[in-house]
């Protein structure tokens, strides 16, 4: 082997390893967004290198986004498109970094349900933070919004409550596939009673922050399960049938992800990426009050769909159960 052959050989060998490890810092294709895989995780894997050299948490980048969103949606509250083009760079990095702290706490197996309250704390602040700059916004350049000041808080304030349920909503279907996909350590699929028993042994002054936290992640757990009565179902009739939900045999868990994958594409759709398109085409319109009816008709429709073909999944399964059909 010459020289030159050798050389393309250790090169093809690095980039082999290369794309392993960032494959390796993936949830799963399954669950993976177009845009994500094309431009935020790349972005993110580079980050997370970066942030592992420097011996930097999954939580410490999670923390640094939220400043970056909150600086997003102070630009945004000024009628000015060079100021809003800021805000823009400001959200997309903001989202490179939610993308990198995930990515870091897989390659550093740096895993904690504080890391996971925080990471879905961070979205929250951003979009609270853009919510109010544009209702301000509005209040300050539309003629109608300035004679009818309470119609863009009340539109905030009810997208608002849509944008968590429906953030909810797609996590809880993504964890829930991943669970069938990869098992428990590849999902972060909670149940309320476990939790529940965990936040009763903690002591307010003892644990203060931690109980807050969890109490918060147990009423965002309880939400879920309130929506999901079939999937609630489900989940237990496996552990009837087999102990766990975890014990299903690997018919079951195939044939679940194979109902289940088509309805990936509606929690991407209900996360960050074409939410944020909207946003940023109403900015560019100067009509920041159309991002919230997108949420409030396009998203909530989508919502409600994707919930009740979920539903109906789980309930063919449970019966196919109870028939004993695995």
């Amino acid at each position: 082997m010459t020289s030159s052959e050798l050389s393309n050989k250790r090169q093809g060998s690095a980039f082999a390893r290369l794309r392993a490890d960032y494959k390796a810092t993936l949830k799963s294709m399954d669950t993976e967004e177009h845009i994500d895989l094309a431009f935020y995780r790349p972005i993110g894997y580079v980050w997370a290198v970066i942030a592992k050299k420097l011996g930097a948490t999954p939580n410490a980048i999670t923390i640094a986004s939220i400043f970056l969103g909150i600086g997003a949606g102070v630009a945004f509250y000024y009628p000015n498109l060079a100021i809003n083009l800021i805000g823009m760079a400001l959200l997309v990095w903001a989202n490179s970094f939610d993308s990198a702290d995930g990515q870091l706490a897989r390659m550093t197996q740096n895993y904690s349900r504080l890391g996971r309250i925080l990471d879905g704390l961070s979205g929250d602040v951003w979009f609270a933070t853009i919510y109010v700059a544009i209702c301000l916004r509005e209040n300050m350049t539309s003629e109608f919004f300035m004679a009818h000041t309470w119609v863009i808080w009340v539109m905030a304030v009810t997208a608002g409550l849509c944008h968590a349920k429906q953030a909810a909503m797609a996590d809880c279907y993504r964890q829930i596939h991943l669970y069938f996909l990869k098992g428990e350590d590849g999902s972060e699929l909670e149940n309320s009673f476990a939790l529940k028993k965990k936040l009763a042994s903690l002591s307010w002054s003892k644990n203060f922050w931690q109980k807050l936290s969890l109490s918060f992640y147990t009423n965002y757990t309880l939400q879920q399960e309130a929506t999901t009565p079939a999937l609630q179902e489900l989940r237990r009739t496996l552990a009837e049938r087999f102990g766990s939900a975890n014990k299903a045999p690997q018919s079951f868990r195939d044939a679940f992800r194979k109902k289940s994958l088509p309805l990936m594409k509606y929690t991407n759709i209900l996360s960050f990426n074409w939410r944020t398109i909207a946003l940023f085409c109403s900015l560019l319109l100067e009509m920041p009050w159309l991002y919230f009816a997108f949420e409030l008709v396009v998203l909530n429709g989508l919502l409600v769909m994707m919930v009740l073909r979920h539903e109906r999944i789980c309930r063919n399964f449970t019966k196919a159960l109870k028939d004993g059909k695995y």
